[in-house]
């Protein structure tokens, strides 16, 4: 689960991390209010105009404004408000700026970045920092990897002041601002470990001409599997920044993640479900979706998933592959049955059952008077999606 930058900040401000005072605003009146009010806070006319979007490059698209004038503020709102934002990370279609987060300006001797993730090759959260900060990190990790510092949380003990200490040295901070950034950190990754975040970036992180240390973005991603212990996050979802397909998959509990091929894909188990990529790639096509139904998924469920995979108006063909252990096969074909009779089969439907109840369910789906292609087995099956999405793509029909 993704948030925005403002309520990152309202996040880490409720565990003692530093931010520059700021304002959300859903609304271009919202936002124009939130100027003066910024400015009377933090006792200057300069405000920063940020678009709110999940995603990474905002000032590279024109989603950032520094503006030093209230009348340069109140342009920089009318014009970012409603834009559609192409950043690097949203693709050329890029996203819809329908909130804005209204800051103050601050006096900045230096950025830098800061990031914690889990490092799986070490299997510890690691914090990592580099002088190089408001830049596009990945890049200097390609070009300058050297630049990038890390350190290991040991589980046993936790985050360790000498740590930030070490940081703030190969950083080279100053000493004020180095035992600010012990106190940033302490706070920092408490935040990281009590929250179940996958990712918290800072980018940049900012020491000031007073010497003080803020972040001043946000980027905080939670761990999708411990959101049950965080309810309250639950309202800081934006529908509007999540794929529609992915959101509605995990109100049943699906496994889905939405791909860019023509080929929909329903499958049990996640290691058949990669196979099942796998060897559509293998045969010449491209899989529309990762979807996982579980093995003690329910009629309803498999309803569910059906449904999800035909609102993709780029899928050309789908591809059922089960293989019934949990799961029986007369389950998937009740669901199928259901699904295709509720929203129609506008695309053909490629079917390979195995397993528990196979014949029943192979019977069920013959039996039903639908247009779907049996497969006799998973390699027989994508050939025969493949093909089929290929036809329709080429505008042949039976």
């Amino acid at each position: 689960m993704k948030i925005h930058e403002y309520q990152g900040k309202e996040l880490f401000r409720k565990y003692g991390v530093p931010v520059p005072f700021g304002i959300p605003a859903l609304s271009v009146e919202d936002a124009l209010a939130a100027i003066p009010r910024v400015q009377k806070e933090s006792g200057g006319e300069v405000v920063v105009v940020k678009a709110q979007i999940h995603a990474g490059g905002r000032g590279k698209g024109g989603g950032v404004k520094v503006a030093k004038t209230t009348k340069d503020a109140e342009e920089a709102v009318k014009k970012i408000f409603g834009m559609q934002l192409v950043t690097p990370q949203t693709g050329p279609e890029g996203k819809k700026v329908q909130r804005l987060f209204i800051e103050q300006g601050l006096g900045i001797k230096k950025e830098y970045y800061l990031g914690m993730l889990l490092d799986r090759a070490v299997g510890r959260v690691t914090v990592m920092a580099s002088a190089e900060g408001g830049m596009d990190i990945e890049e200097v990790a390609a070009t300058h990897p050297e630049k990038i510092l890390k350190e290991q949380i040991n589980p046993a003990v936790g985050w360790q002041d000498y740590q930030a200490r070490r940081l703030g040295k190969q950083l080279g901070l100053s000493g004020p601002a180095t035992n600010e950034l012990v106190k940033f950190l302490r706070a920092l990754t408490r935040c990281y470990e009590d929250m179940d975040c996958s990712l918290l970036e800072i980018n940049p992180l900012v020491e000031t001409t007073d010497g003080k240390v803020l972040a001043l973005d946000a980027k905080i991603n939670f761990d999708d599997n411990a959101l049950y212990r965080h309810p309250e996050l639950a309202e800081w979802r934006d529908p509007n920044e999540e794929d529609a397909q992915e959101t509605e998959a995990k109100k049943w509990d699906l496994s889905y993640i939405a791909l860019e091929g023509n080929i929909g894909c329903m499958v049990n188990g996640a290691g058949l479900a990669m196979s099942t990529m796998d060897i559509i790639k293998f045969y010449g096509g491209q899989p529309a979706n990762f979807l996982d139904v579980g093995g003690g998924a329910t009629a309803e469920k498999v309803t569910a998933a059906f449904k999800i995979i035909t609102t993709d108006p780029a899928v050309k063909a789908i591809f059922v592959n089960i293989f019934g252990g949990i799961m029986r096969c007369d389950t998937i074909a009740t669901g199928v049955i259901t699904a295709v009779k509720e929203v129609g089969l506008k695309v053909p439907l490629v079917v390979r059952l195995e397993g528990t109840n196979v014949e029943l369910g192979k019977k069920m789906l013959a039996d039903s008077g639908l247009d779907i292609v049996a497969a006799a087995d998973m390699a027989d099956g994508a050939q025969k999606a493949v093909a089929a999405a290929a036809a329709v793509g080429k505008g042949v029909t039976k």
